[in-house]
């Protein structure tokens, strides 16, 4: 990726008289939602937002000029209660995350005349309040919207004994691939195992679809240094790069999903400031 590529379709890199000028009623909005929370003792608190950040980044690049999708700075912040026994995690409540989405949300549409949303999630414990979200933003904002959650929407697989669900062999693939400086795997202690034993306990508290536990990734019964899925140490980039790599084809069909259901009423309606005055 040349620099010109990785910094062209930024919303934050426009100036304000570029914004009516650049952007239409048909453009797309790619907003990032990832996290602050721990991610073992070897990834950065900030990992769900560089996977998020970085996957709209390359999905702009790859669409961007068909699609006429635009990059915009990343929330930050998500539900990470699973991870409030860490140092370092900091949690958005229910209300508040919903909150900071609606305000976020709702200033697009009050400044540009953009009407079609795409999250790109970077925290599995978004996803079910994203799900819920989606039904007000497109109601309140007569949006057209979807979320697309990076590793789930790839169709390369490398599960092993244990499912992955936090800072495992997955999530540390798709770091080495993405922010390789940001990685420690030298800071597992030597008696670290992926332990296979923990997969029934894993599947009941975590995956069991028929009931919902308010688990925390500091259990031992379901992880070990933070940890839920397989040995990180066995990471490596190119599965990383795999996994990107696939999920970018697969969002050409929910682009292809999405863009019929845009609005077509024209909708930019104008702060009370009027128009900027340059």
């Amino acid at each position: 990726m040349t620099p010109a590529a990785a910094t062209a379709r930024q919303y934050g890199r426009l100036a304000a008289p570029d914004v009516a000028a650049e952007l239409g009623a048909g453009s797309v909005l790619c907003l990032p939602i990832g996290s602050v929370e721990q991610h073992g003792p070897h990834l950065p608190l900030n990992t769900d937002t560089v996977i998020a950040e970085q996957f709209t980044t390359r999905l702009v690049e790859r669409y961007g000029d068909h699609h006429d999708l635009w990059a915009l700075p990343a929330i930050p912040y998500g539900l990470s209660l699973e991870h409030i026994w860490s140092p370092g995690t900091v949690s958005l409540r229910v209300a508040s995350f919903m909150s900071l989405l609606d305000a976020v949300v709702g200033g697009y549409v009050r400044s540009t005349p953009a009407r079609t949303l795409l999250i790109v999630n970077g925290h599995g414990g978004n996803r079910g309040v994203l799900e819920a979200a989606l039904y007000e933003l497109q109601d309140r904002y007569a949006l057209a919207a979807c979320v697309i959650h990076p590793s789930s929407l790839s169709a390369f697989r490398n599960e092993g004994e244990l499912p992955e669900i936090h800072a495992g062999h997955r999530e540390t693939s798709l770091m080495l691939a993405l922010a390789p400086e940001d990685v420690r795997l030298d800071r597992f202690p030597v008696d670290f195992s992926a332990d296979g034993g923990r997969r029934r306990e894993i599947d009941r508290r975590v995956l069991d679809r028929g009931a919902t536990w308010p688990w925390n990734s500091g259990d031992s019964a379901i992880a070990a240094c933070g940890v839920i899925g397989g040995d990180p140490r066995a990471a490596s980039p190119d599965v990383g790069h795999a996994i990107v790599e696939s999920a970018l084809d697969s969002a050409a069909g929910v682009l292809t999903q999405l863009l019929p259901h845009r609005p077509q009423r024209p909708a930019f309606v104008r702060s009370s400031h009027g128009p900027h005055p340059c």
